[in-house]
């Protein structure tokens, strides 16, 4: 068992909480407030934004070619999610030149770009392991027994999909070669999965 595969096993009871959170179930039946989730994609635009930022500094300082075009590759992929964000954003009239970011949203971008920019290329690929691993988790999740016909199916199909599976694997194996299990390298791990659940609790005390 890798790395990357330890640290999701050990941090199974946040991995549950987060698909238990009723802001997440309530995108998986479809009965979340369209509100909420309006506001959700304007944090979470703000977030990816960063996201792509610390696989930008990931990038520079990989230490072989081949990773280096591994983080552009990953970097590319959360353009196509901000892509979908964009769409979201034009349908139901969210303005993302105009997000604020919330107390959980800033806590979460300043730790990826703090670590990003003082830490070294393993470090920086557990910090943002939890995000990819923990979505592709609830895509999946919330798909069984199959893609529902609400109005957030296109956000269960975007993180369940043969897409984004590849680009969780890549990171997955970033960690594997280039992080060793630590106690840093686990409480960063750990970290990151708290501020994920703390961003679906945010989201869920939006205001309507």
């Amino acid at each position: 068992m890798g790395l990357a595969e330890q640290l999701w096993q050990a941090n199974q009871d946040l991995a549950i909480a987060c698909l238990d959170h009723p802001f997440v179930r309530g995108i998986g039946d479809g009965s979340l407030s369209r509100q909420k989730f309006a506001n959700y994609v304007g944090q979470d635009a703000f977030f990816l934004e960063a996201f792509a930022r610390a696989y930008s500094i990931a990038a520079a300082k990989a230490p072989d070619w081949e990773s280096f075009g591994v983080f552009h590759t990953l970097a590319n992929g959360v353009l196509q999610e901000l892509e979908l964000h964009g769409s979201y954003a034009a349908n139901w009239g969210v303005s993302l030149a105009n997000v604020e970011p919330g107390s959980a949203t800033r806590h979460y971008t300043d730790f990826l770009i703090a670590t990003a920019w003082s830490q070294e290329v393993g470090m920086i690929t557990v910090a943002m392991l939890p995000c990819m691993r923990l979505y592709a988790y609830l895509g999946q999740m919330l798909a069984q027994p199959r893609i529902p016909s609400h109005q957030y199916a296109d956000w269960i199909r975007t993180y369940s999909g043969t897409e984004f599976a590849p680009l969780v694997k890549q990171l997955a194996e970033l960690a594997d070669r280039y992080a060793t299990n630590n106690p840093q390298i686990q409480a960063t791990y750990r970290y990151a999965m708290q501020c994920e659940l703390n961003f679906f609790q945010a989201a869920w005390v939006s205001k309507d």
